[in-house]
């Protein structure tokens, strides 16, 4: 209550000064909260703590969170947005997939949504995580969920979810604010940093590396891309050079298994050699997923 109290005096404090509304948002990001609020464009931005990239929209007339990370980066995302803009709804709840870090804190807005939206194999992938490890009571579920293309208008802007197939998991959707024309791609997209794949929920490689492809089509020169994750001291936004790259990481790592595995090398050699792919030599941080990226890609070669 204390903190709330200061975050709300310091507020008005900020607007005493004369401070425009960017210029306020920029400045509560030492007040709102643990994390980093940035704004993109547009009413647009995004939030970062622990966990996947969340994206958001606030403007007097709509409100929109993508993604959810964990309960207490949550409630510190729930705080900062309110000192901003005052809202009793979301208009929407979003989530790009069903992982824990951009799930985990669905249930901090149970009742403070009218709209919660995911592609319907990520809903899937979340209720069958959870009754595996028997926490089915302590998940918060999408209310909606859509196949292929899914819209709505929130004040003045559009937001639309696409699915152009199994990439990291089989239910990875891409959130497009088309006025703004930002588009979260939540973990499509790892900025330089080993990505996570998850063949267990119908992740493949080969199906990624088609998507990404799709992506730089739909989408064009002036977007900007907001990712799931990215390395030390790499940005969580970009453009579409960023999507080529990675679709590039995925193409050198899959030739690179593939004639190493012609060769003869073992899986065991592979992985005990390997530091860097090929010709894709910016992707080299996040080891502890290297070993796991050249598994997955063995299996499809």
């Amino acid at each position: 209550m204390q903190r709330r109290k200061f975050i709300r005096n310091a507020t008005l404090g900020l607007a005493a000064l004369g401070l425009s509304p960017t210029q306020s948002l920029l400045a509560n990001q030492l007040l709102g909260s643990a994390g980093t609020f940035k704004v993109i464009r547009n009413n647009v931005g995004y939030y970062t703590e622990k966990g996947g990239t969340i994206g958001w929209l606030l403007s007097p007339q709509a409100s929109v969170v993508i993604d959810t990370q964990f309960p207490e980066q949550s409630e510190n995302l729930l705080s900062g947005l309110k000192t901003r803009q005052n809202f009793e709804q979301l208009d929407l709840l979003i989530n790009t997939h069903h992982h824990g870090d951009h799930t985990g804190g669905n249930p901090v807005f149970a009742g403070l949504f009218k709209q919660h939206v995911a592609h319907a194999n990520a809903k899937i992938n979340q209720e069958i995580s959870a009754r595996k490890d028997d926490k089915l009571a302590d998940i918060l579920l999408p209310t909606e969920t859509y196949t292929d293309t899914w819209a709505a208008q929130t004040g003045n802007e559009i937001v639309s979810l696409n699915y152009f197939g199994a990439g990291h998991t089989n239910g990875d959707s891409i959130i497009h604010f088309q006025n703004a024309n930002v588009a979260h791609l939540g973990d499509l997209l790892f900025n330089r940093r080993f990505p996570y794949i998850d063949p267990g929920a119908g992740g493949n490689f080969k199906g990624w590396q088609k998507v990404l492809k799709k992506i730089r089509k739909y989408y064009d020169k002036d977007t900007i891309f907001i990712f799931g994750h990215a390395a030390e001291n790499y940005p969580v936004t970009g453009s579409v050079a960023d999507v080529e790259a990675m679709e590039n990481y995925i193409k050198r790592l899959l030739q690179y298994v593939k004639k190493e595995k012609k060769k003869g090398t073992s899986l065991d050699q592979l992985v005990a050699k390997t530091t860097v792919i090929p010709k894709a030599e910016e992707w080299k941080y996040g080891e502890r997923l290297r070993e796991r990226n050249l598994r997955v890609a063995w299996d499809e070669v």
